[in-house]
This record gives structure tokens, sequence and C-alpha cells, in this order.
């Protein structure tokens, strides 16, 4: 990466942490460019070199915490995909605490976020976002258990539409029941016995 390439990285990070930190206090239909341009010390020309809309920081401030919550994870992700081919099949579990316990903390800590996603997960096409995510995850799993290969995206799609809508009704509360709790949820909709 040249200086210039660098540069225009490093602007771009600021612009989106001006931008969530500005959602942790006012919603997203009342941040202006105007706002985010004071909050990152750049000007409007520099914010439009970026971006068209307020719309497209948005969807770019949401890849940027989905790389701050893999680093915030602590798990390597090629550890645990060779965990998940390698241990044996009775201690293979589509959902364990040690993975949902510090996705939902992140959830709980980043709230406002979180929430504006959920409310722009259309044009944010979010479904491709969780399902790419998880894609990686659940697949090996039900190959593991023998889940024929045609099922497959469908039981994806379940566990996350179903695992969605738990968190979205958790944060229509604001997470005010624990982690622990919306994690034994979690767990008891989703069927140890993976067998088709």
């Amino acid at each position: 990466m040249n200086k210039s390439e660098s540069k225009y990285f490093n602007t771009a990070v600021r612009m989106d942490k001006a931008f969530l930190e500005l959602l942790e206090k006012n919603d997203f239909a009342f941040i202006t460019v105007k706002e985010i341009c004071k909050k990152a010390e750049v000007n409007r020309s520099t914010f439009y070199l970026h971006y068209e809309t307020i719309d497209d920081l948005l969807s770019e401030s949401t890849d940027f915490v989905i790389k701050q919550f893999v680093t915030h994870m602590n798990e390597d992700p090629g550890d645990f995909i060779q965990k998940i081919e390698t241990c044996p099949l009775e201690e293979l579990y589509l959902i364990t605490p040690s993975y949902l316990t510090p996705y939902l903390n992140y959830i709980k800590e980043h709230q406002k976020l979180f929430r504006t996603l959920i409310e722009n997960a259309g044009t944010l096409r979010m479904d491709m976002t969780y399902t790419k995510m998880y894609y990686h995850i659940f697949s090996p799993i039900l190959k593991r258990f023998g889940v024929p290969e045609q099922n497959q995206k469908y039981r994806i799609s379940f566990y996350i539409h179903g695992i969605n809508a738990i968190i979205t009704e958790w944060l229509k509360t604001d997470c005010k029941d624990s982690v622990e709790h919306i994690s034994s949820v979690i767990q008891s909709c989703v069927p140890k016995n993976l067998l088709p």
C-alpha cells in the first residue's frame, strides 16, 4: 500500500469510527454528513470522495464492525475450523457458549449499532453477511453429522433467522436479560442431534 492509499484508508477508518461514535448517541436518521465530518476532522468533499450517502458509510461501517468482532472473538478461524473437522461427534455442537458468549457480549456493547443494522438490514443485505459468516461454521458441522448437502442451505437459513430473531427481541429490551440467559435460550432452540 503506497502513501496515498494509506492516507485514503486511514481517512475512511476515521469516518467509520466517527460515525459509530455518533451512532452510540443519536438515532441513525438524525446523523448528518456535517456531524460525521466534524467528528472525523475531514471536510465534506472528503466524505463525498469516499461515499455517496450516509447509507454507504453505514454499509462500510458494518464491514468494519464485523472485522472488529472477529478480532474480539479471540479465536483463530483456522483452529476453530480444524476443531470442527477433527473433534469426536459427541463433542461437536452447532451452538456453544464458547462462541455465543463473546458474540452476545459484543452485541450488548454495541446495541445501538446492531439495532440500526437490523432496521436497515434490507439496504445492507445483512442476510447475505450473516449467511457468509455462519456458512463457514454451520456447513462443516452439518456435513459432519451427515445432513445431506441439498438440505444444508435450508437448515443454515433456519438457524440464522432464528438466532437473529432472538437477538432482535433482546435488542428491543435494551439487552435487559443477561448474556447467559440469551445464550441458553438460543442453545435450547437449536437441537443437539442434527442427524437428518
